[in-house]
């Protein structure tokens, strides 16, 4: 029997999706015998892989290196799910929409620091005029909501995909919680 290859993303989030993820314990061992992580902050590899199985994305997307790597990782993933409220709906990261990109960067940046007083550009990816869910950019198979959801739901939702089934997650999970 061949793995399924997983990957997990981390966009513009907390990485409490992940934390969440680790929270499976020993069902990492039992999810172990189904699949390879392909792709992960968790592990150490650079580059998106090709044909990807299902791919976990947290976080929303708010710079141009964000929807350049969605954009990549659909393309190169089976079954994308939208894992956590800020990849499903923007959450936290999106209140920034409310403000210009230029007035949180002097916000941040030059009223309320110490005496260097300039926004870091160098290097940095830009931020896009507006936070966005993933799906507002790419096609989204399965929508996860949760702040974070739980191990529970990722367990379930993982299982379901792996036996080829679209998971119900009516009952296990809601936006916030």
């Amino acid at each position: 029997m061949s793995k399924s290859k997983l990957a997990t993303v981390w966009l513009d989030g907390c990485s409490g999706c992940h934390m969440s993820f680790l929270d499976l314990d020993e069902r990492l061992l039992d999810l172990a015998e189904k699949i390879d992580l392909v792709y992960s902050p968790l592990v150490d590899f650079k580059t998106f892989p090709e044909d990807v199985d299902i791919t976990l994305v947290e976080g929303s997307v708010s710079s141009d290196e964000d929807e350049e790597k969605i954009r990549v990782i659909r393309g190169r993933t089976k079954t994308l799910v939208s894992l956590g409220d800020c990849a499903v709906t923007g959450n936290v990261p999106a209140m920034r929409n409310a403000f210009s990109v230029e007035s949180v960067l002097k916000r941040v940046y030059e009223e309320n620091v110490g005496p260097h007083r300039k926004a870091p550009f160098e290097g940095l990816p830009r931020l896009l005029p507006h936070v966005r869910p993933v799906h507002e950019l790419v096609p989204v198979d399965v929508f996860v909501p949760g702040c974070p959801p739980s191990a529970d739901t990722i367990y379930l939702v993982l299982s379901e995909l792996l036996e080829g089934r679209t998971p119900d997650i009516a009952g296990a999970t809601r936006f916030g919680a």
